[in-house]
């Protein structure tokens, strides 16, 4: 086990060095800077704001001064507003944080339950309506049903407040998240459960007079939740990192709007910062969902 998180330690290192080495030359590639705006500058103008951030510099100088700068934990200040992207970061991704776990919780529960119903109603009503709701959700993007969802329940119908910061109402922004997460834990559900009672273990629980209850939950859920817990820790990530259109469209002033705005005004150090920040976010999870997944069924092998 510490061999392989050592491994697996090692490995994100290398990875999150090559995500800051990809954004950060790719970002410098693309023609135009982040002081190009509407408003024209003079020569002078933009070489003396150049100077200040070190854009006067060559890319690959650029470079190795950011990732020493970022070695001692400064991620720098924003090109547009001058406030610290370390702080920008904390702030916005308490809420993004907020939406994003109860997503989670909502798709793990409804996910579960509903897997767990369509197995053992398998071939009836029931599991033919959970598999048709299953594969529209699971085809349908996040951004798609937030916006289905703002125009129904906020405009047509009035019945959900549109979100403020006064007033946050996060009953849209996570039902839009959760749907396409909960239809993916069903899928998983359902078919490890069908594979889970077909065991011998579970013929032999049931031969012995085991209530079917403890069948089901104690003998059967627990193998089934294997390949659920493999895809929480990922999908934590993905939600986290994943709200970012979804909070364009609910106007909540999380770190996906943050990020989205920082791509649209080309401020480069937010751009490395939110992206370095939620890549380490998807390593971090992906690690632990291995070593949960290791811990639940310790006969798994992590070679």
């Amino acid at each position: 086990m510490a061999k392989y998180i050592v491994k697996r330690v090692l490995l994100a290192i290398v990875t999150l060095f090559l995500v800051c080495f990809i954004t950060f030359f790719a970002m410098n590639a693309i023609p135009g800077g982040p002081f190009n705006g509407e408003k024209a500058k003079t020569q002078a103008v933009m070489d003396a704001l150049n100077k200040r951030y070190g854009l006067d510099k060559p890319v690959g100088v650029q470079f190795i001064n950011y990732m020493k700068n970022l070695l001692h934990g400064d991620f720098g200040i924003s090109l547009k507003t001058g406030r610290s992207i370390a702080k920008t970061i904390r702030e916005s991704f308490a809420i993004s944080a907020k939406l994003g776990l109860m997503a989670v919780v909502v798709a793990l529960v409804f996910g579960i339950v509903l897997g767990c119903l369509a197995a053992l109603k398998r071939n009836t009503w029931i599991d033919h309506v959970i598999i048709f709701f299953v594969t529209l959700f699971t085809a349908m993007p996040s951004f798609v049903a937030a916006s289905f969802l703002l125009l129904i329940f906020c405009i047509q119908l009035g019945w959900v407040p549109v979100w403020s910061t006064a007033n946050p109402n996060y009953v849209l922004p996570v039902i839009a998240l959760s749907l396409s997460p909960m239809a993916t834990i069903t899928r998983l559900t359902k078919t490890s459960m069908l594979d889970a009672l077909g065991q011998d273990y579970v013929r032999t629980a049931r031969a012995k007079g085991v209530k079917p209850l403890k069948v089901i939950f104690v003998h059967t859920l627990r193998n089934a939740l294997i390949p659920v817990i493999t895809y929480v820790g990922p999908l934590i990530a993905s939600i986290l990192t994943g709200s970012l259109v979804v909070e364009k469209i609910f106007t909540i002033g999380g770190l996906g709007s943050k990020f989205v705005d920082s791509i649209t005004n080309r401020d480069y150090t937010m751009i490395m910062g939110t992206t370095i920040f939620l890549a380490t976010i998807m390593v971090i999870m992906n690690l632990l969902s291995d070593i949960v997944y290791k811990i639940v069924d310790p006969r798994i092998k992590l070679d």
